[in-house]
């Protein structure tokens, strides 16, 4: 049974017996505490914690999940993996534990005809919560399962909660068993190679307290209403269903390393070491597709690192089985061919997930070879030292810089007959793991941060947002906090954060900043608003100081929002929709938005490329955009059902949470996206907007910045008036300004050469006088001297050249001029192959005379450069110099 078959079959029994089918969430989660979705109830925590409503009693998913910790381990054995999809049912208050226990059998055991999966029943083992009576009771009792098939395990293995504080329970698992050929009978207490869990359903019957690790934490009491919270593991059951040994056989992955054993040459299964590199590439490749599939771009910070170090290794992996070229599109291909059919909008976004895997994939070769260089200057200073063993920062600089895994920099070091000090290295890991490990341990605190805000919403239920059509209005205080704490008042001064029942301020939110301006109460107390957030969903909370009076919690208020700001961040947010239509019309759906900001009179936009966009498309896009705003085209919301708003065409923003329905706004018949920002109500309104340029912000991600109406009048009045500055200083029309300009800085930079090549002439005159000045020091001819301030590092490293090839006769020679440059000392010291064999290394010597002038430097034997801070100490270094030249020889 392939795999989108068992998805699909998972999803239709459910839906069959009255649970809500939810879509899988996107990997990039949205909570604070985490990079991305690691379980498949992480989209359903909201709801576990009451936050928020649960859109209906029963649901089920199939959720896409990224773990990253072990991803060492990955291809080592075939156990770990990165991505997996997590089959889930979920009760909330409805059914619980007979009712859970009763669907997983029926599905598990259920025939394939009727549409379950048809396990044999005799080849499950169940595992229950210690203390567990009543689940152990159902099992035997009700399904039937024979009491020696039933074990019971302890709070490690078989109690759930969510690492803080809040609903917890005990578990049930179901494993398979495989069979004696994977080890000795006992169950899953005793060999879980053998007997493999499949389904895990968690009864959350508890609400647990404050606590370390998955044991030391104590039982509060019920909660008051009991959930289900169920996982499956899609990988596990299709590896049993498909008759394979692990994982990596599944149709899925096995697809992939097909793929690159044709691409290499090198057949699964015949070595373990090759085996290993076909696993991570098979793995690796297939999480980076669903990576960059839900939006996530290359980078070297968190969920964006996370996907370039497992391209990274997937790709270093290929060219350790032999491939010599790019291979990600191909191995991207397949991926897409084979997930597309459980997640139709990978097909659909195939051009984009390969634009930005090639990118990173062009980078990283780069990388590896800008890597390469600095391994190799390790390497000489190691050797240079007199070790054998390249140091552990050295290793951890490779890695955590240049993206190069510990076994590449083990491979190559070899290749030069060095050790890596690899216990140094897994030192520093750790230590930058235990770090990342703190930060997330102390964001999880955030939780109990939230409380109070939960508070009100289970008081007062959620704000009504009124500023759609209103810029001010009467309300009430419902919640206030007074310098992060619950207050029933606030005076004159405080730092407050109010709550209100309705409120025509605009939270922060879709790439919007926040409305600012004032609320009135009826006791005369007037708070001033800066920020506007939402901590929970539906709960705007505005943060500001009290200006006059005091402000209690139930006081009437009267909030007026700052109109002039409001309209100048509308202008900026309908312009950015504009801008976004004209890139798509002009690049293709490939540049699709990756993010946003519109503030007052200007706006950034992030989007999707793999290139740098040409001016001449740029101001193609400039233009179209100023052409929709002459047109006047109204603008207008709509809220519809989200599958309404997809037929029509509306584009949704990557990262986004939708529901149900939605709110879609169109800008005439030119743009129809998914948003909840406020906007003009005629493009006319506009007035003018102006494409500043566009950068670069991570690979296969570029950001225009812009401006909007009188921002942009502003700033074309600023260029006029250099234009005209212009005209004057060249006596030309406003036309001719380029040809004129070009021209004189043509003259510039022939110039600058003439004096570039006097100046090099000049310093290699003083070659032959050089060689003249050759003092013998215990055999060996030695040149130092400074030659006049002002020559480039470039000159002096010429002048030594030569000077170094002029000692004839076969003589040990050694080099080392001096000169100033910018006000600092600069040192160039070359070395012959005879001076060498005396054990004289330009390096050594360099390192010598930089310390001296307060610096530092390094190279190779043969010729080495340094510099430093006092140019007043140039003789001192050449004394060093001579020195260590004496010492050596």
């Amino acid at each position: 049974m392939e795999s989108a078959e068992i998805r699909r079959r998972w999803l239709s029994f459910f839906e069959e017996r009255g649970h809500t089918v939810v879509p899988s969430a996107s990997l990039i989660a949205d909570d604070p505490t985490l990079l991305l979705v690691p379980a498949g109830m992480v989209p359903f925590k909201p709801y576990f914690l009451g936050e928020v409503k649960p859109p209906a009693p029963r649901v089920t998913s199939v959720q896409k999940c990224v773990r990253t910790p072990d991803i060492e381990e990955v291809g080592k054995t075939t156990r770990h993996g990165t991505f997996f999809q997590m089959c889930g049912n979920f009760s909330f208050g409805d059914y619980f534990k007979e009712g859970a226990i009763t669907l997983a059998w029926e599905l598990l055991t259920g025939s394939v005809a009727d549409g379950g999966y048809g396990l044999d029943p005799e080849r499950l083992w169940i595992t229950v919560y210690l203390d567990d009576d009543e689940a152990e009771q159902i099992w035997r009792d009700k399904i039937g399962v024979p009491a020696e098939r039933i074990q019971r395990l302890g709070k490690k293995d078989n109690f759930w909660s969510m690492g803080v504080p809040g609903p917890c329970g005990p578990c049930s698992e179901i494993n398979y068993d495989r069979g004696p050929e994977f080890g000795a009978e006992g169950g899953p207490a005793v060999n879980d190679e053998r007997y493999v869990e499949i389904w895990n359903l968690v009864f959350m019957q508890y609400e647990r307290g404050a606590g370390d690790g998955k044991e030391d934490f104590p039982i509060l009491g019920d909660l008051p209403s009991k959930n289900i919270d169920t996982g499956l593991g899609l990988e596990r059951l299709a590896m049993i269903l498909q008759g394979v040994q692990n994982m990596y056989e599944t149709d899925t992955l096995k697809v992939v390393i097909d793929k690159a054993t044709e691409l290499t040459g090198v057949a699964y299964g015949r070595a373990h070491g090759s085996d290993v590199s076909l696993r991570v590439v098979a793995d690796h490749v297939r999480t980076s597709v669903m990576l960059i599939g839900d939006g996530v771009t290359p980078g070297n910070e968190g969920r964006g690192y996370v996907l370039r170090r497992i391209m990274r290794r997937a790709i270093r992996n290929m060219r350790l089985l032999g491939a010599t070229g790019p291979v990600v599109k191909d191995l991207v291909d397949v991926v897409v061919d084979t997930m597309g059919q459980q997640y139709p909008e990978l097909a659909t976004d195939r051009k984009r997930i390969e634009s930005v895997a090639l990118a990173e994939e062009a980078a990283f070769l780069k990388a590896l070879k800008g890597g390469t260089n600095i391994l190799d200057t390790a390497v000489t200073e190691t050797k240079a030292a007199g070790g054998r063993v390249l140091p552990g920062e050295k290793a951890f600089l490779l890695h955590d810089t240049w993206g190069f895994p510990i076994d590449l920099t083990l491979e190559m070091a070899a290749e030069q007959g060095l050790s890596v000090d690899e216990d140094g290295f897994r030192r520093l890991m750790k230590e930058q793991r235990e770090r990342a490990k703190a930060d997330a341990k102390a964001k999880k605190t955030g939780h109990a941060d939230l409380s109070a805000y939960r508070a009100v919403a289970d008081d007062s239920g959620t704000t009504e947002f009124t500023g759609y059509t209103a810029t001010e209005g009467e309300s009430t205080v419902v919640g206030l906090l007074v310098d992060g704490v619950p207050s029933p008042a606030a005076s004159e001064g405080d730092e407050v954060e109010v709550v209100l029942d309705r409120t025509p301020f605009y939270a922060e939110g879709g790439g919007q900043l926040a409305d600012q301006g004032r609320i009135r109460l009826d006791s005369g107390a007037v708070i001033q608003v800066r920020d506007v957030q939402q901590p929970v969903p539906g709960v705007s909370v505005h943060k500001g100081s009290v200006q006059v009076g005091e402000v209690t919690v139930g006081a009437s208020a009267y909030a007026v929002i700052d109109t002039t700001r409001r309209r100048a961040i509308a202008r900026a947010h309908s312009a950015t929709h504009l801008t976004h239509q004209a890139l798509r019309d002009a690049l293709g759906p490939t540049a699709a938005q990756a993010g946003s900001e519109n503030s007052p009179g200007r706006f950034r936009f992030d989007f999707g490329s793999p290139s740098a966009v040409p001016g001449t498309v740029l101001t193609d896009v400039e233009q179209k955009i100023n052409e929709v705003l002459a047109r006047e085209l109204d603008v207008h919301a709509e809220v519809m059902p989200i599958d309404e708003a997809k037929k029509q065409g509306a584009i949704a923003e990557f990262g986004e949470k939708y529901g149900e329905q939605v709110r879609v706004v169109t800008i005439g018949d030119f743009s129809k996206e998914l948003c909840g920002g406020t906007h003009v109500h005629n493009t006319a309104q506009l007035g003018l907007v102006k494409l500043l340029g566009e950068s670069s912000i991570g690979s296969g991600v570029r950001r225009i910045e812009a401006l909007v109406g009188v921002d942009a009048y502003n700033f074309l009045a600023r260029e006029h008036t250099v234009v005209a500055q212009l005209q004057e200083l060249v006596k030309g029309r406003p036309e001719e300004l380029p040809e004129k300009i070009a021209g004189m800085l043509g003259k510039l930079k022939d110039a600058e050469k003439e004096i570039e090549k006097f100046r090099a002439e000049k310093v290699l005159q003083a070659a032959a006088g050089l060689v003249e000045s050759a003092r013998d020091v215990r055999g060996v001819a030695l040149v130092t001297g400074q030659v006049p301030d002002g020559a480039s590092a470039d000159d002096l490293r010429k002048l030594v050249l030569d000077v170094r090839g002029r000692i004839r006769g076969g003589r040990p020679a050694v080099v080392a001029l001096f000169t100033t440059a910018n006000g600092r000392p600069l040192t160039v010291i070359a070395t012959n192959e005879a001076a060498r064999e005396r054990g004289l290394k330009a390096g050594d010597l360099v390192r010598t005379a930089a310390k001296t002038l307060g610096g530092g430097g390094g190279g190779k034997p043969d010729v080495a450069q340094g510099g430093g801070q006092n140019p007043e100490a140039i003789g001192d270094a050449v004394a060093a110099v001579e020195r260590l030249v004496t010492e050596t020889a």
